[in-house]
């Protein structure tokens, strides 16, 4: 049969590169893009997280716009015999790096399997499965559960009670239908639960959580240093003198052909991008340090039970965090072991 594609996959394809040309005609037009672009892109994520739909879009974005920078850096760069072999391949061997990274964060975040036959109990019947503790309800639950407090949450690296933290508890959900152990959500837009859900990237379309997270800090760190990389080797070709911080606003004769200024244009959407990206990062690693997920530091918001620390870039909700060596130690084991069955599973 014919074969469907995804129309959100377009617009970047044809935009992104008459976009970025158009810019390059004029230093004034390049303004006008490069202030375009991020609002465009923002109200279109908007638009979509308000409306709860999965789209290819940013995926689409991001990959072309690695693809096709790339491209430009090898067509109007290095021609110019500046760069040299050795730093070529650096560059390429972290591209490769990150899309490997990418590959790995996009497969299986840790989704809870979904119970055979997906059928609802009534509240009734699930208290009165809570009561019978005794056989294989309730303390089949809370045994698994304190077996992940101690496994999961700091295993190897510091002791913790085997109860869970004050005012954490499994809950069920009622769209898989099965009971959610500590940690766990349930992602709206992927209709499932997720071990330890961090949170839905749009960038990769898919949930970042237990199985995937490590990979998903690797792309990041990974596209932070190629295309810092990138940009110091364009500005040092294009604008011959000037430090970097100062190339990239002030470079002579950026504009006097349109290679250079295709190329200095694709500079500075590559640092916007990378000032975001590097937002996200450090996001990142600021709640590994407090062991704290993306969704952990919304609910205690909400519920108005966590800190703000360091200005508000980072919720402390008190539950898990055990220190700066403890949390990393914890982050650096997650998917080093077979992941715990679904409570549901244990019932």
């Amino acid at each position: 049969g014919a074969v469907k594609i995804n129309v959100s996959l377009v617009p970047p394809l044809v935009l992104l590169p008459v976009f970025l040309h158009v810019a390059a005609l004029h230093f004034l037009l390049g303004l006008i893009v490069l202030t375009s672009l991020p609002v465009v892109v923002l109200w279109y994520y908007y638009l979509t997280h308000r409306r709860k739909e999965r789209t290819l879009f940013f995926l689409s974005l991001g990959l072309f716009s690695l693809g096709y920078m790339y491209y430009v850096f090898l067509r109007e760069v290095v021609p110019r015999g500046h760069v040299e072999h050795s730093q070529v391949v650096t560059l390429t061997c972290g591209l490769i790096l990150m899309l490997a990274a990418l590959s790995r964060a996009k497969k299986d975040p840790g989704y809870l399997p979904i119970p055979a036959g997906n059928e609802k109990p009534s509240h009734q019947g699930l208290h009165n499965k809570s009561i019978r503790g005794s056989s294989s309800g309730l303390h089949g639950i809370s045994g698994a559960a304190s077996s992940r407090a101690v496994n999961g949450e700091a295993k190897g690296y510091c002791r913790m009670s085997a109860e869970q933290p004050a005012g954490v508890k499994k809950d069920w959900c009622t769209k898989c239908q099965l009971v959610r152990p500590a940690r766990a959500g349930h992602c709206r837009l992927c209709g499932r639960c997720v071990r330890r859900l961090d949170h839905h990237c749009v960038w990769i379309n898919s949930c970042v959580g237990e199985q995937n997270h490590q990979a998903f800090i690797l792309a990041l760190s990974f596209f932070m240093l190629t295309s810092v990389y990138g940009i110091t080797l364009t500005l040092h070709t294009i604008c011959r003198g000037p430090s970097l911080f100062v190339a990239l606003f002030y470079c002579p004769g950026a504009y006097s052909d349109y290679s250079s200024a295709l190329s200095f244009t694709c500079v500075w959407y590559c640092a916007i991008v990378t000032a975001g990206m590097g937002y996200i990062l450090l996001i990142q690693l600021l709640n590994i340090s407090y062991n704290v997920t993306e969704r952990e530091a919304r609910l205690a918001l909400r519920d108005n039970t966590g800190h703000r620390l360091l200005g508000g870039l980072v919720i402390d909700t008190g539950q898990y965090n055990r220190g700066l060596l403890c949390n990393w130690g914890h982050f650096l084991s997650l998917g080093a072991s077979p992941p715990q069955r679904s409570a549901e599973d244990i019932v």
